[in-house]
């Protein structure tokens, strides 16, 4: 559900915080309430729009739906452990179009509370009573931190993770949901978490930073053409425009779908366990790494390029230790051979790549946090030395330190 938003028709219809799936007036002429939302009166504006307002449209939700990975992995998680959700109460955090709900009742789920904050809530319980499973699946259309229950539920399940896992943030409402919803021993759906780094070779960088110069090309006649043509010299804004065009296309992280043959080098960086995990804990995170790049190298010169550094993602269902999943399942947004999720992977590109040897080593630490714009982006930024042992000494290079924004 990472994929960014496409430029929004307005919203003909905004109902009031007080409406309920039962009681909007569906007569009304000329309203679309499907593309309807509520937005609590202290959300910001802009969240709203370029967040919750995305999910509200069927085609964001068939993009998620059409990911096959996805769907394989939550199906399997539901009914390879049907007898953790028999005559279980469970609650789906952000439920979108309902699959998830709808799977855990078929699966045997005496009662699903499915809540969605978008007015997709009204496709979902049309698609839960479609399904045949609207007496045991009850929508609730608001924001979980706002909602209350009339009882706790013995497991949550959620389709939270963004863009190298933490985009997004919808961990937070999860992570309420848990402290306040689950009883004791109950168990998150998925359940532990793993982010990985790795160094790639990559052509795409080169392109962005071409780009970059284009970009900058573009800019220089611009100003040209319009002191010529109406007496205005714009040159005065060219560092702004430059700082601008950089943060875009050098310092802004790519979704890339990246073969297994471009990974140099890969390690977990951080594990997330979600029985314990709080939302301090992922506000910020400051983890260190080492990537031994044992890998082919230029046989003339013995030297390995690296483009660029790339962080994915995976996710684990095993229930929690008192009511743990007959089976595990996994789903995984590594590089893959046979194309990527609709996650993909986040690439982090070099300008100018680094050059290293084969054997050498890449020594750093990555440092990410919210953006203090928006909660939902996430700022990164890697420091890390090259580090070579030659005669039984371990030598390292100068530090180099690269910023980027997650959009």
């Amino acid at each position: 559900f990472s994929t960014i938003a496409r430029p929004q028709p307005p919203l003909s219809y905004v109902p009031r915080a007080s409406d309920t799936l039962n009681d909007l007036d569906t007569s009304l002429p000329n309203k679309d309430l499907s593309m309807a939302l509520v937005k609590p009166e202290d959300m910001p504006e802009g969240e709203f729009a370029n967040y919750f307002c995305t999910y509200g449209y069927l085609y964001h939700q068939k993009e998620m739906l059409e990911d096959r990975k996805r769907m394989q992995a939550y199906y399997d998680s539901i009914f390879l452990n049907k007898a953790q959700f028999h005559d279980k109460v469970v609650l789906d955090v952000g439920t979108g179009s309902g699959i998830l709900a709808i799977w855990a009742a078929q699966a045997g789920a005496r009662k699903v509370y499915a809540v969605e904050a978008t007015h997709m809530a009204v496709h979902a319980k049309k698609l839960i009573e479609a399904n045949g499973v609207g007496d045991r699946v009850e929508v609730l259309q608001g924001y979980m931190e706002k909602l209350e229950l009339p009882e706790k539920v013995d497991i949550i399940i959620s389709e939270w993770m963004g863009y190298f896992l933490l985009r997004e943030s919808m961990l937070d409402s999860v992570l309420y949901a848990r402290d306040k919803w689950l009883k004791p021993g109950g168990a998150l759906y998925p359940s532990h978490c793993r982010m990985f780094v790795g160094a790639i070779r990559s052509n795409n960088g080169n392109k962005k930073y071409l780009d970059y110069q284009d970009a900058q090309g573009g800019w220089r006649n611009f100003c040209k053409d319009t002191t010529q043509g109406y007496g205005v010299d714009l040159s005065c804004l060219t560092e702004e425009y430059f700082k601008e065009q950089g943060q875009y296309y050098l310092q802004t992280s790519q979704w890339c779908d990246v073969h297994p043959n471009q990974v140099l080098a890969a390690t977990v960086i951080k594990e997330l366990d979600l029985s314990t995990l709080t939302v301090q804990d992922i506000k910020v995170l400051k983890e260190n790494f080492v990537l031994k790049l044992d890998c082919p190298a230029d046989p003339n010169t013995n030297e390995v390029k690296i483009d660029g550094l790339c962080g994915w993602f995976d996710v684990h269902f095993r229930g929690s230790a008192q009511n743990p999943a007959a089976t595990d399942v996994e789903l995984t947004t590594a590089p893959d051979a046979h194309g990527a999720t609709h996650w993909g992977q986040q690439c982090f590109y070099l300008q100018p790549p680094s050059v290293v040897c084969s054997g050498d080593s890449l020594k750093g630490s990555m440092y990410m946090e919210r953006n203090k714009e928006n909660h939902r982006l996430m700022d990164v930024q890697f420091s890390f030395s090259h580090m070579r042992v030659q005669d039984g000494t371990e030598y390292a290079s100068p530090p180099r330190v690269c910023r980027y924004h997650i959009e």
